[in-house]
């Protein structure tokens, strides 16, 4: 599955929109996200911002031997973040 991470943008069409981290991350543990997109400011940083999702993302490569999505992008017009 492909899973498009953004508070404002739609999806574009064949990927699952998530709003927040916690939906990406839940989504990430079935093993089954192939293509993940991320933006970064998400309009509530108290629920985490795309960043979380990669930090997430590295803590269970480094301790649980996750796989990640084989393509990971960021769409996010914050260049800083």
């Amino acid at each position: 599955m492909k899973v498009y991470l953004d508070d404002e943008r739609i999806a574009p069409e064949g990927w699952i929109q998530v709003r927040w981290p916690d939906e990406a991350i839940t989504l990430l543990q079935t093993g089954t996200v192939i293509q993940l997109s991320l933006d970064h400011d998400l309009g509530d940083d108290q629920r985490g911002t795309g960043y979380d999702v990669l930090l997430w993302i590295e803590q269970e490569v480094a301790l649980n031997h996750f796989v990640p999505p084989s393509e990971i992008f960021v769409h996010s017009a914050n260049p800083a973040g």
